[in-house]
């Protein structure tokens, strides 16, 4: 069985959720293995990655490697395609992700497929899915030439463990002139507040144009503080300056698919949809009882948010 390679997305030496989704899609297409780019990988990581199928970790930890962005991954990437002609590569489909597959794509000479929302094995074939105009369209499409490179969405695969017992094996990599053409000069921990993560938190609650303004969304922020949930936002409240754009739930911002989201006052276009509706159970607060939203809500409430809401945190807070 072929290997496929899985590059690793880690923080802090700590292995993300959107690895472990890679790993589980990696088994339908042949023998994972997991790809660590740069400094801090420990036993504690590399048991992780084995815990979702990776039979070998390859590891490039120069300290070099932490100094220039992007690009050497996609050196490192370039060399084991070239070593071991995987069945196909596997990125997470961030903007860095998506950067080191067509930088990959250029050095090996092969197609690539962004965005994938699934991966399967058709004989010697490898479709990917795409969820493409707003999610309204399901796309399957394959790789004509070279090693199929696919960049696969945060959220869109479930995480499934399948315990192995992962060979590390080291890999030595001399970076080009290009690749040390762009340098890290410092780093700027970003400030966190007490909320998850968007894209992990179990808990989602969004706030939409019917929010009304920024001030509106201390009603969201509090309900998602009672349930210690992450806050999302629809592309209508982000571009109006609501809220932050990092916090935008939808195909043009962050994929979530929590065991809970909460949508308040969203209507449900088919953008905001494309980034939730794999949620497991969906509540709805929306004054309009046409919004289309409510097609794909398990509980709906019609209301006014802004009664609605406070309510509701009121009686979780009560029952805490």
């Amino acid at each position: 069985m072929s290997e496929v390679l899985v590059l690793v997305d880690a923080v802090d030496g700590a292995v993300r959720k959107s690895t472990t989704e890679l790993l589980t899609a990696a088994r339908r297409l042949g023998e994972p293995a997991a790809v660590w780019v740069g400094p801090g990988i420990s036993d504690a990581a590399i048991a992780a990655l084995g815990e979702y199928g990776a039979t070998k970790v390859y590891v490039a930890d120069g300290a070099d490697l932490a100094q220039h962005p992007v690009a050497p991954a996609a050196e490192v990437l370039a060399q084991l395609v070239q070593q071991v002609a995987p069945a196909a590569v596997l990125v997470p489909s961030t903007a860095d992700g998506k950067e080191v597959a067509g930088r990959l794509a250029i050095k090996v000479d092969s197609g690539i497929i962004t965005d994938a929302v699934d991966v399967a094995a058709d004989g010697d074939r490898i479709v990917a899915t795409q969820s493409v105009f707003g999610g309204s369209t399901i796309v399957h499409s394959t790789v004509t030439r070279g090693v199929p490179i696919i960049t696969v969405r945060g959220n869109a695969v479930a995480p499934e463990a399948a315990p192995a017992s992962p060979a590390r094996q080291d890999v030595s990599v001399s970076l080009s002139d290009a690749a040390r053409k762009a340098t890290i000069t410092g780093h700027s921990a970003a400030t966190k507040g007490g909320r998850p993560e968007l894209a992990e938190a179990q808990v989602v609650v969004s706030g939409g144009r019917g929010v009304g303004s920024p001030d509106g969304f201390a009603v969201i922020e509090s309900l998602a503080d009672s349930l210690g949930a992450a806050v999302g936002a629809s592309r209508a409240a982000t571009d109006a300056g609501w809220y932050p754009h990092q916090y935008q739930v939808g195909q043009t911002g962050k994929t979530v698919s929590p065991q809970l989201y909460i949508a308040n006052g969203i209507s449900g276009a088919i953008q905001h949809r494309a980034g939730m509706q794999t949620s497991k159970t969906i509540v709805v607060v929306n004054k309009d009882p046409e919004a289309p939203i409510f097609e794909l809500a398990d509980f709906g409430v019609v209301g006014d948010l802004f009664a609605v809401v406070p309510q509701l945190t009121e009686e979780i807070n009560k029952r805490k």
